[in-house]
């Protein structure tokens, strides 16, 4: 079976983006595919949202000084020194990832800021770990980025197979949503779809189906207590939310083109 599906999900803060790249990466499982979970957001959860304790020990990427100097040449604590922008990264992947239920989860990590010398040396690790693995590697990739889709850079963007953006009822959520589609479009990323998410009734439904405008919306997951009863149990954000994850698998089905089932 090929496995090439790459995905990422983008939107605002606080709609759930997170809980529902989890659900999707379970539902890839579940169709017996090779799923690498990449948790692009500077403010990384997804370890917890895929049943990874929070104290696992899991060390992001960019905060890795010593395998960035390796791979880039850079020299710690200076400014303006040559270093590679393309690095190796190549044999990483299965070295720094850890496994949950099937997942693979590779935390990326914000790049500093400030004098710390190390923001371009870093970035340029974390670019050629995220192009490595949307350009060169058959597994399913679910990418769970922050609200805004510009570091993964136009090659890397244009090979993602379907950007989801999740919005709330709400008018915040929306406006960020369409701000990242145009973002997309200046990328080249042209298949974008909706996740509908905390939708307690039909108004829910008709305010964002009044306000798509013209995006498809991929499935709609309902407002469930229970993922914050999950998450203070440090669950699986599934594992008390069937309904949500009978939603996402019927959202994976449609995300698959029928010459990759």
């Amino acid at each position: 079976m090929d496995t090439a599906l790459k995905i990422a999900v983008s939107g605002k803060g606080g709609v759930g983006k997170t809980t529902v790249a989890a659900l999707l990466c379970r539902a890839l499982v579940e169709s017996d595919r090779s799923v690498i979970a990449l948790d692009a957001d500077p403010d990384a959860n997804l370890a917890a949202a895929i049943g990874i304790p929070f104290d696992d020990g899991i060390v992001a990427l960019a905060s890795m000084q010593e395998l960035i100097q390796e791979r880039t040449g850079a020299t710690s604590g200076t400014v303006g020194t040559f270093f590679k922008i393309n690095p190796h990264v190549a044999d990483l992947p299965e070295k720094l990832w850890q496994e949950k239920g099937g997942i693979r989860l590779l935390k990326m990590g914000t790049v500093k800021q400030g004098g710390s010398g190390c923001i371009c040396p870093a970035s340029a690790v974390v670019k050629a770990m995220m192009q490595h693995l949307v350009l060169y590697r058959n597994e399913a990739v679910v990418m769970d980025m922050e609200a805004g889709i510009e570091h993964l850079g136009r090659a890397t963007a244009q090979a993602v197979n379907h950007l989801l953006v999740v919005v709330e009822p709400g008018m915040r959520s929306i406006e960020t949503a369409h701000a990242i589609r145009a973002l997309a479009g200046d990328l080249g990323l042209t298949r974008i779809s909706l996740i509908a998410n905390k939708i307690r009734g039909k108004a829910d439904e008709d305010f964002i189906n009044a306000h798509a405008d013209g995006l498809a919306i991929l499935a709609r997951l309902p407002f469930d207590d229970n993922f914050m009863q999950a998450d203070r149990q440090r669950l699986a954000a599934w594992e008390l939310c069937p309904e949500a994850l009978a939603a996402m698998r019927a959202a994976c089905a449609r995300l698959v083109p029928p010459d990759m089932g």
